[in-house]
């Protein structure tokens, strides 16, 4: 047995391990977002909501059914139910009943709620898709820019190296006094520099990690961190799209449009539902009841000795007088309860009709009030509409922006690498002194970033057209 949980341990301390030193993709860091972001558990708790909501509609069709029982005792005061006196006593009764109801018809309300319950749930469902979108596309956003940071430091890093192979070649150069010491100095400082830039760089990754991993609802920052790989700019054909087209789609296919569009139906079915309190009601009704009592009950005891009979009356016409036993009663005990329950039981059935004439206008005022929220629901979906033309055109024109940012960037930095190459060559031959180098140093660091940035960004937009476009959020590719 110790051996067993020995191994359970180094197994589980294992894993463990391999957990902390695993290294996401983006495919993973999103589906982990999907499966514990809390907003979009809170959009699942709404679908569920829903889903009652809808069992709710369908209970109306179904017959009430309750039954129910006391067992009481009353002490003080009361009438003897036998003998009709007042006096002190304890009674107990009990009594039992099991009734049914069901609604015949009700202006067809209850069809309409089920109607309205489904349309809660496709707008729930909607919902949460929407948030997954969002979602999605902030954890993607969170990533690149890790990626990019990463990529930003890796740029640093082998720019320093140059550095330095320049420190060491200018440092033999100046002992052999073909250049001065000052441009050793320089470099030292471009080299200096580069490390702080390093640090800062550094600190950069780790604090877009922290980002990411909190947006995952991750707490081992220490341990968290992504693979590090290039991607490539992949989906650049939808920029050959019109942005009309990419609107039409986006209308079609957007799951914010789809929620605006169930609000106006369940709006307009809340309309009909209202108007449906106009018509009577029908319903029918079942009741089955039963008693019992602890009372004592009366019983015939025989005759009485001192008046065994007593006259009743007399035959007319003879006078002959009509006796009859006189028995006398006592107070015995109760009938078995289970007898009582058979002999004391009854049933009472029926339907009901309510017609409504006048209620305070409450039926109109409910009706007016659906009607605006039917406008307004109108409203709304207009206003999705126009707010998702403008931010597909806005998306439209980003993509563009970033597309002509990435090709400048590649252009500046052919340029930088030329002006570097050029800067490096004059150096070594002592032509240019080292302030000039390490500035060309530095543009060419800058232009590298700069094509870095412009690149994840350009992926990114590209990757939110495409979401407008209708590509599901499981088919983008990076």
């Amino acid at each position: 047995m110790k051996k067993i949980l020995l191994s359970a341990f180094f197994l589980s301390f294992g894993y463990l391990l391999n957990a902390q030193d695993k290294e996401w993709t983006l495919q993973e860091c999103i589906e982990y977002a999907l499966e514990n972001n809390i907003s979009i558990k809170q959009s699942q708790l709404e679908t569920e909501l829903a889903e009652v909501e809808k069992y709710d509609a369908i209970g109306n069709f179904i017959p009430s059914i309750n039954a129910s029982a006391s067992n009481s005792w009353n002490t003080g005061l009361t009438q003897n139910v036998t003998t009709g006196i007042l006096q002190t006593q304890t009674t107990r009764n009990f009594s039992a009943g099991v009734t049914a109801s069901m609604t015949l018809f009700d202006g067809l309300r209850n069809f309409k709620e089920l109607q309205r319950s489904k349309m809660s749930q496709l707008a729930a469902q909607y919902s949460l898709e929407l948030m997954k979108d969002d979602i999605s596309l902030f954890v993607a956003n969170s990533y690149l820019q890790v990626l990019f940071n990463k990529e930003n430091v890796k740029l640093i890093q082998a720019q320093h190296e140059v550095t330095l192979e320049q420190l060491e070649r200018t440092e033999e150069l100046v002992e052999a006094g073909s250049l001065p010491s000052g441009d050793l100095l320089e470099i030292r400082a471009t080299a200096a520099n580069e490390e702080q830039r390093i640090i800062v760089a550094q600190n950069t990754v780790r604090i877009s990690l922290i980002a990411l991993a909190q947006t995952l609802l991750i707490k081992d920052y220490e341990n968290f961190d992504i693979v590090d790989r290039d991607y490539d700019v992949i989906g650049a054909e939808i920029l050959g799209t019109s942005v009309e087209q990419i609107i039409e789609n986006a209308e079609e296919e957007r799951y914010e449009v789809r929620v605006a569009e169930q609000n106006r139906e369940i709006a307009k079915k809340d309309v009909e539902i209202a108007r449906g309190a106009y018509l009577p009601t029908l319903g029918a009704f079942f009741n089955y009841n039963t008693r019992e009592s602890g009372a004592g009950r009366l019983r015939a005891a025989g005759l009485d000795p001192d008046e065994p009979y007593r006259q009743i009356g007399f035959v007319q016409g003879t006078e002959e007088i009509v006796v009859a036993p006189n028995t006398v009663t006592e107070i015995g005990n109760p009938l078995p309860f289970f007898e009582q329950l058979q002999m004391n039981d009854g049933v009472s059935y029926g339907i009901q009709l309510n017609i409504p004439f006048l209620n305070g206008f409450s039926v109109r005022n409910n009706v007016k009030r659906s009607e605006i929220n039917v406008k307004r629901a109108e409203y709304e979906l207009e206003q999705t509409r126009l707010d998702l033309e403008a931010d597909v055109y806005q998306a439209y024109v980003d993509a563009e922006g970033a597309l002509k940012a990435y090709e400048a960037a590649l252009v500046a930095q052919n340029a930088q690498e030329q002006a570097y190459n050029y800067a490096t060559e004059r150096y070594s031959v002592g032509l240019t002194n080292a302030f000039d180098f390490s500035q060309a140093t530095f543009n060419l660091s800058n232009a590298q970033s700069e094509v870095i940035r412009a690149k994840y960004d350009y992926i990114f937009k590209l990757k939110v057209l495409e979401l407008y476009f209708g590509v599901p959020i499981a088919n983008l590719k990076f």
